[in-house]
């Protein structure tokens, strides 16, 4: 690996897509040989595509740490949701410092943040971490402006219409 300074891209905002630029990275990555970390801090089912599709991927392990569907902070079960997004970034924290993947994928963490599920200051904490030549990348809604203040590159994808909008339902391969 390059003794280049280590990297932050930030993929945020209402548009489609944030996720799945990640995920593109993901596969340049691994098309150069590069080890890859994905942890998904809202995302809990098993069954979407990327992870069947990571699993047929060398170097790339995908972990989710989250519990689906966020909750309104009163809610009873939003504890829970917060307890998964601790681990999630405990995960996080270790996979940077190993110094073992080339590239970490921190995939909705922004909305964790945002939601109230992680304080911003221990995300900017373990982005303070890394390690030469490494890549990290934080997606999801809501990026406040102190954590693209830490990035290289912040890319704000904005929707100007959307299939789900129209009543179009979800659809395989295209939003899971």
């Amino acid at each position: 690996m390059t003794d280049q300074k280590g990297r932050i891209l930030i993929f945020t905002g209402d548009g489609k897509g944030k996720t799945t630029a990640a995920l593109g990275m993901a596969l340049r990555a691994c098309g150069q040989g590069m080890r890859v970390k994905i942890i998904q801090f809202i995302k809990a089912d098993p069954a979407i595509g990327e992870v069947a599709a990571v699993r047929n991927l060398p170097g790339v392990e995908l972990i989710q740490t989250g519990l689906g569907f966020v909750p309104a902070e009163d809610h009873p079960d939003f504890l829970q949701h917060r307890e998964a997004a601790k681990r999630g970034i405990f995960l996080a924290e270790e996979a940077i410092r190993s110094g073992e993947y080339d590239l970490v994928i921190l995939d909705e963490l922004c909305n964790a943040v945002a939601l109230h599920l992680l304080p911003e200051e221990r995300v900017a904490a373990v982005l303070h971490d890394i390690k030469p030549g490494r890549i990290i990348v934080l997606t999801g809604r809501g990026a406040s402006e102190s954590l693209m203040a830490l990035a290289d590159t912040v890319t704000i994808m904005s929707c100007r219409k959307h299939a789900l909008e129209s009543g179009r339902p979800a659809q395989k391969g295209v939003e899971y």
